[in-house]
C-alpha cells in the first residue's frame, strides 16, 4: 500500500484560523464516538484512539472533556454518519464523510461543492468500491515478525504490514479495528501510535492535470469549510 493513506485524508487545520473548526469537528465526534461506543477510553478502544489524535492535534482538554461529559449526561443533538461519493476536478474519485443532525441540510452543502466546482456528486458505492475500508495503525518497532506473530495469534486478518524507517504499519480491514489494536497492546503494552484510525485507501491514483489543480484545491478547502464534513478521501496525485 505504501504511505499514499497519509495523503488521501484532508487535513481540516491548514491555517491556524482553522483551529476553531478543528476543535469543533473533534468535539463532534468524540461526542458521537463516546456516546454510542461508552464514555471511558479503556473500554472504548475508537474513543481512546480519537482522543490521542485530538491531543496531538492540539484540541484543548477542555473540548474533549465537554464533548464526554455531553455524552455521558445524554445530552445534546442526534448526529448521523452521511457518506457522499463522487467525482471531483480532473474527475479523481472521492468520498466525504459527514457527521450531521440534519442530512437534507448537509446534502444540499455537499452538493453545492460538486455543482460550484463542475463536479459530480455520485449515489452510494459509485466510487467506494475502489477504496479499502481499513484499518491503519503505525508505531515504532523494527520487529515485523513479532508484530504479525501477535497479530496472527490473535487471529486478526491483516492484510498488508509495513516496516520503514523504525515504523510498523499495519493495514486491516475496518471490521478489525478493535480486535488488531487490542493484540498489539497485548503483546508490546502501551503504544504510542503515529497513527491510529480508520480510513478509505484508494486502490489506485490517478494525477490532477496542471489546469484542474487550482479547481481541486478551492473544492476541498468548501467541503472543509463545511461543519459537518468530518474527512476527504480521494485518489488524486497532486
Amino acid at each position: 500500500m505504501g504511505r499514499a493513506y497519509q495523503n488521501r485524508k484532508e487535513s481540516m487545520a491548514k491555517t491556524s484560523d482553522a483551529k476553531a473548526k478543528v476543535y469543533s469537528k473533534y468535539g463532534r465526534e468524540i461526542y458521537v464516538c463516546a456516546k454510542s461506543g461508552g464514555v471511558e477510553p479503556d473500554g472504548n478502544l475508537a474513543l481512546r484512539g480519537l482522543i490521542e489524535r485530538a491531543k496531538k492535534a492540539q484540541v484543548p482538554a477542555h473540548v474533549i472533556k465537554n464533548a464526554i461529559d455531553k455524552a455521558k449526561g445524554g445530552e445534546g443533538e442526534d448526529f448521523a454518519v452521511a457518506r457522499y461519493e463522487g467525482f471531483g476536478p480532473g474527475n479523481c474519485m472521492v468520498i466525504v464523510d459527514c457527521l450531521t443532525d440534519n442530512p437534507n441540510r448537509t446534502f444540499g452543502d455537499v452538493r453545492q461543492c460538486f455543482t460550484k466546482t463542475k463536479c459530480k456528486i455520485g449515489t452510494p458505492g459509485s466510487v467506494s468500491h475502489m477504496f479499502d475500508h481499513s484499518t491503519i495503525l503505525v508505531f515504532k518497532n523494527d520487529d515485523e515478525e513479532a508484530v504479525l506473530d501477535a497479530l496472527m495469534n490473535a487471529d486478526v486478518d491483516v492484510t498488508d504490514i509495513e516496516n520503514e524507517d523504525g515504523n510498523i504499519s499495519v493495514f486491516a480491514p475496518h471490521t478489525e479495528y478493535a480486535k488488531a489494536k487490542n493484540a498489539l497492546l497485548d503483546a508490546f503494552g502501551e503504544i504510542d501510535f503515529e497513527v491510529d484510525e480508520i480510513q478509505f485507501i484508494p486502490q489506485t491514483t490517478a494525477p490532477i492535470p496542471a489546469d484542474d489543480i487550482e479547481m481541486f484545491e478551492k473544492f476541498l478547502d468548501m467541503l472543509n469549510d463545511l461543519e459537518d464534513v468530518q474527512n476527504v478521501y480521494h485518489n488524486a496525485e497532486v
